[in-house]
């Protein structure tokens, strides 16, 4: 059953059917979701969660399908990480990795958004998916659009990492690389759009796409005993998910699930592509446009679409904001994995850095827990890390050999 009513305006509140609009005619302001909680709140419980499918699906009424789902079928419910090792480096009481670098089948978050917008896509009609991407969400429009039967075209910035080339392509879709950044292919796919009748995952079925994100908070409240957390730290592109995860502590709460959420939310961003952030260091509400710069090519976003509704989130909830160097971000890739095994790209580094930035200046205080929203696997993202990580010892195969080389190594460091 669905409880989809139609869209509305998230600026004037002016109302539309259950259509690929996108964009309000009257204010230009972007289109969500509206449902029918009412109906929600009767069909819905705890138990009836908990007997959903292992994947995103478990809160289907609370995602904008009319019909059964198209794809997704084994993304979502991953890992909520109890990271004591990255409590004790940070400095904190009590930290958790949401670790979304294993979603499957894609190893992003993304696999949680493109799941919602296939299946949208399907039921509209479509015979051809297509996005504007840093990488993840070609992954992710690739494999799932693979499996659903549908005619996929990803335009990408012509100079991604290889790894996010490759894992697209293995799945066939038609692959554009585009001369510019990524605000310049997604001027161009909107224009495409009004061409030819695709769905354009992240334009003309944004509205149903954004909701997926939901997903992430969701899970982290059913994962955590049915409860908010006290903070949580998610990395900002077009600052969509941010958004939605506020937007899912809500939803449980008024749904009866949780009582009300307290949780301040936390927002990350590269240096060299912090729009956003700039604009709340400064206080003001106008977000200047940037040409990124930086290793997190995910996170390079010179114009976020979603970034004023971030900023009214942070300050809603008692949040804060922050950047990280290119430096930062390596670094922090490196502490996540050092301490708990999960090795992230480079947004994660983001979010990893930009935390313990705020726990040093206090602003997760050390007696509280600390949710990490860790979006992508490392393995997509491998160049920057190249030059940090050290070679392998490289010998010849006896014992000699290993103790002239790696024995007086380990001598060294037992000396130190």
């Amino acid at each position: 059953m669905s409880y989809v009513k139609g869209l509305r305006c998230r600026m004037c509140a002016r109302e539309y059917p259950k259509t690929t609009s996108y964009v309000c005619e009257y204010c230009f302001g972007p289109l969500e979701v509206v449902y029918d909680y009412e109906g929600i709140k009767r069909s819905i419980s705890r138990d009836s969660i908990q007997k959903g499918p292992r994947s995103l699906w478990r809160y289907r009424d609370l995602l904008p399908i009319d019909g059964e789902p198209q794809a997704g079928f084994y993304s979502g419910f991953t890992p909520l990480i109890r990271a004591n090792n990255l409590a004790r480096a940070l400095g904190v009481r009590e930290a958790w990795v949401k670790d979304d670098s294993v979603c499957h089948p894609t190893f992003s978050f993304k696999d949680r958004v493109v799941s919602v917008a296939i299946t949208k896509a399907k039921e509209f009609g479509f015979d051809t998916v297509a996005c504007a991407s840093t990488g993840n969400l070609g992954n992710a429009v690739s494999a799932h659009g693979a499996q659903a039967g549908l005619k996929r075209f990803i335009f990408i910035p012509a100079d991604l990492e290889r790894g996010k080339i490759v894992a697209s392509l293995i799945y066939k879709p038609t692959l554009v690389a585009v001369e510019g950044i990524y605000d310049e292919v997604n001027r161009l796919c909107s224009e495409i759009a009004s061409r030819y009748q695709w769905a354009f995952v992240n334009i003309n079925i944004r509205p149903y796409y954004a909701e997926g994100s939901k997903t992430i908070g969701f899970e982290i409240a059913e994962q955590l005993g049915w409860k908010a957390p006290q903070h949580v730290v998610a990395p900002v592109a077009s600052g969509s998910l941010l958004c939605k995860i506020h937007k899912s502590f809500k939803e449980f709460h008024a749904m009866g699930l949780i009582d009300k959420p307290r949780t301040r939310i936390h927002g990350a961003q590269p240096a060299g592509a912090a729009p956003v952030y700039l604009a709340f260091k400064a206080g003001s509400d106008i977000i200047k446009p940037v040409k990124p710069v930086t290793i997190a090519k995910s996170l390079a976003m010179g114009n976020p679409a979603d970034g004023v509704f971030v900023l009214e989130t942070v300050k809603e909830t008692g949040g804060t904001m922050d950047e990280a160097t290119d430096e930062e971000i390596v670094a922090g890739i490196q502490l996540l994995a050092e301490t708990e095994g999960v090795f992230t790209e480079t947004a994660g580094g983001v979010t990893m850095a930009v935390t313990r930035k705020l726990v040093q200046r206090g602003a997760i205080p050390k007696d509280d827990s600390v949710v990490i929203c860790i979006t992508g696997n490392g393995l997509k993202t491998v160049e920057p890390l190249a030059e940090a990580i050290g070679k392998p010892f490289q010998i010849k195969p006896n014992i000699d050999a290993f103790e002239e080389k790696v024995g007086r190594h380990l001598r060294k460091s037992d000396a130190h």
